[in-house]
């Protein structure tokens, strides 16, 4: 088992990313605004120890499966598993012990990228197969971004679906909350919930509705609406145009604030959208109060409780085949 580490990736504009092996989580983020001045977007802590226990989901590689699973249970090839339901009635990123808690092996690194392994073996949670995974980062040369690149193969079928949970704040880690920020989500439909949380199997269209982001809209004109989390925020799944999700994609969703304007780029093709509704008052990074709101995920992944719906995207991965997904964060000065 590899030690616990720290790799720094960086460019010569000042942007750096560091990077830890345990969770494949990212510890920090720093970005230049319109104006070039530095800021570290992402929240986070200052030990280790704090990485561990608490907010343990901040920035992961979220897996086996990201997002809900409804009973934590689901049927592939007949046969029925049972999987942890640490969410309510249902299973959630992946379990009690998910991919954002182990320790992953470090296989290469160097001032621009670094790749982690980690084989999630037959059994794990519940998760039938040895699931062996790959993950890799990479600052952009061209561009102010980060390129993750997710890849796994299996021994025998079973389902899985990574995302990375970066809580984002582009005015600076604990900085505030999230509601000065401008949000642009380029798809015509959604995937509803039902009162725990997943996908019910139905796809909408989100004209007239609060899931309207397909123009710039300000977060803190919709964080309220009565439809998303009553008192907490957005926590929602979003259906990307077919053009967004794929090998040439389109920007999936654009958020701004500060002066710094981040595109996502992705080849899944949902985006759930959470704006911190549970994040916890602790300390962060900086000596500075984190508190619900202060963050802003775009979680680029399959469709929430895609294994217990035949018409959404295929979540299963076969022998012969080969999971093999993309997400980049770009930031651009001008807004």
């Amino acid at each position: 088992m590899s030690k616990i580490d720290i790799f720094t990736l960086t460019k010569p504009n000042g942007m750096k990313v560091q990077i830890t092996n345990y969770g494949a989580k990212i510890v920090s983020l720093i970005a230049p605004d319109k104006d070039g001045n530095l800021a570290d977007v992402v929240l986070g802590f200052k030990t280790m120890d704090e990485w561990q226990t608490k907010e343990t989901y901040f920035n992961a590689v979220i897996g086996r499966y990201a997002n809900r699973i409804k009973d934590g249970r689901f049927t592939l090839d007949n046969e029925t598993y049972q999987l942890a339901t640490n969410n309510g009635p249902n299973h959630l990123h992946g379990g009690n012990i998910g991919f954002n808690q182990r320790i992953w092996d470090v296989v290469e690194h160097d001032e621009h990228h670094v790749v982690l392994h980690y084989l999630s073996p037959d059994g794990e949670e519940g998760y039938p197969g040895n699931l062996d995974v790959k993950v890799t980062y990479t600052l952009l040369k061209d561009y102010d971004g980060l390129y993750i690149h997710y890849e796994a193969t299996t021994d025998k079928p079973t389902i899985c679906g990574f995302t990375n949970h970066a809580y984002f704040n582009l005015n600076g880690e604990g900085n505030g909350d999230v509601r000065n920020h401008v949000l642009q989500v380029n798809a015509d439909l959604y995937a509803p919930f039902d009162d725990t949380a997943c996908c019910t199997g139905e796809i909408l269209k989100v004209d007239g509705t609060p899931m309207d982001f397909r123009q710039p809209t300000l977060v803190g004109d919709r964080i309220d609406d009565p439809f998303f989390a009553s008192g907490r925020g957005i926590d929602n799944c979003w259906v990307l145009r077919k053009e967004q999700a794929g090998q040439c994609c389109g920007v999936a969703a654009t958020v701004s604030a500060a002066g710094r304007t981040m595109d996502v780029y992705t080849s899944h093709p949902g985006l759930q959208v959470y704006t911190g509704n549970y994040v916890e008052n602790n300390i962060g990074k900086s000596g500075k109060m984190y508190a619900p709101q202060t963050a802003i995920c775009l979680e680029t992944q399959a469709f929430p409780n895609s294994p217990n719906i035949g018409h959404f995207p295929s979540v299963v991965l076969r022998p012969e085949e080969k999971y093999d997904h993309w997400c980049v964060y770009v930031f651009r000065r001008e807004m």
